[in-house]
C-alpha cells in the first residue's frame, strides 16, 4: 500500500498527521529531558550525602576499626555509584535527547519542503484549471452571441420592410460571431486538452511523489523512535556490570566487618580488632598499687590484747604514705580527667607508650629528610666534578654555598635524630650500645610494605610475594658523621635487562646500559649502583653483569 496511490486526495490530512509523527517524538524527547534531570538530581543528591558523611577529619585521626573502614568504603563505592547515575544522565542527554532534537530539526525541514512542494503543485494544477474554465465560459458565451446574431440575421432576411443595408449589416455581423465563436472553440479544446494532461501528471506523478516522499519520511521517524528506545535502555544496561561492582563491593565490605579479623603489625603478628583500640591508647602506665595503711592511732596507747591491730610491718622500718601517694599521683588521672600538660619538645608530657610511638614517627620524618639531603649533596657534588672537568658548563666555586648548606642541614638533621633516639631509648628502657638502639628502630623504619606503620595505621597491601631492595640504614650516618663524600665506585656493570625501578629505593636501567658499582650484593639478591648522571640506587644482581676492579676487595665477575 502507497499513500501516493491510496490516498492521493487526502493531502490535507496527510499534513495533519505527518505534524503529529513529529509533535510525538519531541514528546519523547522531552520524556527523556526529565528522566535525565531525575539521574541528575539523584546523582547530586547521593554526592551530596557521601560528602556529608564523609571523615572529615584526616585518616591517621580516624578510627581504623573495621567497621569504620568498611563503612568508608560502602561510602567510596555510592559516591561511584552516584558517578554512574551522571553517566547514564550525559548518555541519555547526548546520544538520546540531543539526537532526537537534532533528527526533530531536520523532521520538519523534510516535512515543510514535501509539503511546499505539495501546494505548488496544487497551485499550478488550480491554474490550468481555471484557464480552461474561462476558455470553456467565453466559448459559451460566443456561441450564444453568435446564435442571438443568427435569429437576428433571419428576422431582417424574412422582413419585407428591412432595407438591404440591414440586412447585410446583421449578415455580417453573424460571420464575425460565428468566427469569434469557432476560434473560442479551439481554444477551449486547447486549455481542455492541457489541462487533462496536467492533472494526469498530478494525480499520476507529482502527488505520488510528494506523498511517497512523506510516507518514508515517517517510516523513518517510526524506525528513529524504535532505534532512541533501544538507545534509552543501552544507556542503563551498559552501566549494569559497574553498577553491580560498586554493589558487590558494599557486600565485601559488609564481610569485612570482623572484630577478629587480623592486621600485620611490624613483623607478621595477627592483632584482632580490640588491638587497635590497645594500639592507639595504650598509655604503658602501671596500673597502681595498693594504698598502704596509714595508722593514725599510733600515739593512742592500747592493752595487750588491741596489740595484734598494729600497723603492718614492713620491711625497712615504717612505710613513707607521702612517698606512696607522690608514686601514684601520676596515674590517677586514668579514672577521672586528664589533667592538660604543656607541650614539651621531648614530648615527656605523653604516656609512655604514645610518647615512643610519636618519638618513632618523629625519627623516621628526620631520616626522610636527611636521606634527601644526602641525596641533593651527591647531586651538587657530581655536577662540581663535571664542572672541574669541564670549565665551559659552569664554575664549581658557584656550587660550593649550596654544598655548604647542604652539609650544614644534615649537620643538624643527624643531630636531631641522635637527640630522638636518646629520649626513645629513655622510653623503651634501653641504655646499651648504639646497636641495640639501632636494631630497634630498623625492625620499625625498615618494616615491609603492607604491613601497619609503628603509629598503627592499616595498609590493604597484606603480602609481599617479591623481595624489596635493602633500604638504608639511617644510623649509618651516626657512625659516619663526618663523611660527606659519595661511596666510590668499587666495578661497573652491563645491564643485560631492562628495570623500570618501581619501588623505593631502586634505580631504572636501560638494556646495555652500563652503571658503576659502589656497594656489592650481600646476599639478598640487590646490588647498589650509580649512574653517570650521580643517581643511585639498586638493582637485581641477576639483571646485571658485574665486573670488579682488580684492586678492589673481593675482586670477582658475576654473570
Amino acid at each position: 500500500m502507497s499513500w501516493g496511490t491510496d490516498l492521493w486526495d487526502q493531502f490535507e490530512n496527510l499534513d495533519k498527521h505527518t505534524q503529529w509523527g513529529i509533535d510525538f517524538l519531541e514528546r519523547y524527547a522531552k520524556f527523556v529531558k526529565e528522566r535525565l534531570e531525575i539521574e541528575q538530581a539523584y546523582a547530586k543528591q547521593l554526592r551530596s550525602l557521601v560528602k556529608k558523611y564523609c571523615p572529615k577529619r584526616s585518616k591517621d585521626d580516624e578510627p581504623r576499626f573495621t567497621s569504620c573502614l568498611s563503612f568508608y568504603a560502602i561510602l567510596n563505592e555510592l559516591n561511584d555509584y552516584a558517578g554512574q547515575r551522571e553517566v547514564v544522565a550525559e548518555e541519555m542527554g547526548h546520544k538520546v535527547y540531543g539526537e532526537l532534537m537534532r533528527y526533530s530539526q531536520d523532521l520538519k525541514g523534510e516535512r515543510k519542503h514535501h509539503l511546499q512542494e505539495g501546494r505548488k503543485a496544487q497551485q499550478y494544477l488550480d491554474q490550468c484549471w481555471k484557464h480552461m474554465d474561462n476558455s470553456k465560459k467565453k466559448f459559451e458565451r460566443e456561441c450564444k452571441e453568435a446564435e442571438k446574431s443568427q435569429m437576428m440575421y433571419e428576422r431582417l432576411d424574412n422582413d419585407i420592410n428591412a432595407t438591404k443595408s440591414e440586412v447585410e449589416k446583421a449578415k455580417s455581423q453573424l460571420y464575425l460571431r460565428q468566427h469569434m465563436a469557432e476560434e473560442s472553440k479551439n481554444e477551449y479544446a486547447a486549455q481542455l486538452q492541457n489541462f487533462n494532461g496536467e492533472q494526469w501528471k498530478h494525480f499520476n506523478q507529482a502527488i505520488p511523489q510528494i506523498f511517497t516522499n512523506l510516507q518514508n519520511m515517517d517510516e523513518r521517524r517510526t524506525v528513529k523512535l524504535g532505534e532512541m528506545y533501544r538507545s534509552f535502555a543501552e544507556v542503563e544496561r551498559r552501566v549494569v556490570p559497574i553498577v553491580s561492582k560498586c554493589l558487590e563491593g558494599m557486600v565485601t565490605a559488609a564481610k569485612n566487618v570482623d572484630e577478629r579479623r587480623s592486621l600485620i603489625h611490624k613483623a607478621t603478628a595477627d592483632l584482632k580488632g580490640f588491638w587497635i583500640v590497645v594500639e592507639s591508647f595504650k598509655s604503658g602506665f602501671e596500673p597502681p598499687g595498693d594504698f598502704p595503711f596509714e595508722d593514725f592511732s599510733q600515739n593512742i596507747q592500747r592493752t595487750g590484747s588491741d596489740s595484734t591491730i598494729g600497723t603492718p610491718k614492713t620491711e625497712g622500718g615504717k612505710p613513707d604514705p607521702k612517698h606512696a601517694i607522690s608514686r601514684t599521683k601520676n596515674k590517677l588521672w586514668l579514672f577521672g580527667k586528664k589533667p592538660k600538660a604543656p607541650t614539651l619538645e621531648d614530648l615527656s608530657h605523653l604516656p609512655p607508650e604514645q610518647r615512643r610511638k610519636k618519638l618513632q614517627q618523629r625519627i623516621d620524618e628526620l631520616n626522610k629528610e636527611l636521606q634527601k639531603e644526602q641525596d641533593q649533596r651527591d647531586a651538587l657534588n657530581k655536577m662540581k666534578d663535571v664542572y672541574e672537568k669541564n670549565p665551559q658548563m659552569g664554575d664549581p666555586g658557584s656550587l660550593q654555598p649550596k654544598i655548604s648548606e647542604t652539609i650544614c642541614n644534615m649537620e643538624k638533621l643527624r643531630s636531631e635524630i641522635h637527640k630522638n633516639e636518646s629520649w626513645l631509648a629513655e622510653v623503651e628502657g634501653k641504655h646499651g650500645s648504639r646497636s641495640e638502639r639501632r636494631s630497634s628502630a630498623d625492625v620499625n623504619h625498615h618494616a615491609p610494605h603492607g604491613r601497619e606503620s609503628p603509629e598503627g595505621s592499616y595498609t590493604d597491601d597484606h603480602s609481599q610475594e617479591h623481595r624489596s631492595p635493602p633500604q638504608p640504614d639511617p644510623h649509618e650516618f651516626d657512625d659516619e658523621f663526618d663523611d660527606d663524600d659519595p661511596l666510590p665506585a668499587i666495578g661497573h656493570c652491563k645491564a643485560l635487562y631492562s628495570f623500570d625501578g618501581s619501588n623505593e629505593g631502586t634505580l631504572v636501567m636501560n638494556e646495555n646500559e652500563v652503571l658503576y658499582v659502589i656497594e656489592e650484593d650481600k646476599g639478598d639478591g640487590w646490588t647498589r649502583v650509580r649512574k653517570s648522571s650521580g643517581e643511585e640506587g639498586y638493582v637485581p644482581t641477576s639483571y646485571v653483569e658485574i665486573t670488579m676492579e682488580k684492586n678492589s676487595k673481593g675482586a670477582v665477575t658475576y654473570i
